[in-house]
């Protein structure tokens, strides 16, 4: 019985979603077609009228993931205060709220990178370069104001960004520490070494 229509946008949110889920649970190398049309409730024969090979699918669920992920983070940044500590104040919040939101795609497009063929690798790497470029950039111009210590801003956006992804393997909503105290936790540290 289908669950889900034969084709269109519909279907393809269904497969990338049930897609991140069986990733999350068994690993890409673990996971097949098979299970994954049935997850949607498609024939295994019509899952090539969406996606050509399980390497076309890994490649779209990590760079459809980066790419909405950069996309809002120009939005929010757009409407951000210029001043480059208000701007890495708002990044935080970003990057912390998304990667608690979306924590089984930060997890596929983190844990996944190994199963991309050398070609999509190379295109997820400058995705993930444009995401990090944020950052530096905002970095470097309170260097340059004058507002931020520090000696190396690739050095430290690496640093940041490992500290602020560190909390989807850790925290666990509705625990003891709420998305907001965490966000705060977070900004109050990162503000601390730059400062």
């Amino acid at each position: 019985m289908r669950t889900v229509g034969s084709n269109g946008p519909r279907t393809q949110e269904a497969l990338r979603a049930k897609a991140v889920e069986l990733i999350c649970e068994h690993g890409f190398e673990a996971m097949t077609l098979r299970m994954l049309a049935e997850g949607v409730g498609i024939q295994p024969g019509s899952l090539y009228n969406h996606i050509k090979t399980k390497q076309d699918l890994l490649f779209d669920l990590v760079t459809n993931h980066l790419r909405q992920i950069i996309l809002h983070l120009d939005e929010v940044l757009s409407r951000s205060i210029p001043e480059p500590q208000e701007r890495l104040k708002t990044f935080v919040a970003f990057h912390v709220e998304q990667h608690i939101i979306r924590r089984q795609e930060v997890f596929v497009g983190n844990s996944e990178l190994r199963s991309l063929d050398p070609d999509n690798l190379r295109v997820v790497k400058g995705l993930r370069r444009e995401y990090e470029r944020r950052l530096i950039e905002i970095l470097r111009e309170g260097r340059l104001e004058n507002v931020f210590r520090l000696s190396d801003e690739k050095v430290t956006a690496y640093a940041i960004l490992a500290m602020l992804t560190g909390v989807c393997t850790w925290f666990k909503p509705g625990g003891a520490i709420g998305t907001a105290e965490l966000i705060g936790m977070h900004t109050t540290l990162v503000t601390r070494m730059v400062l």
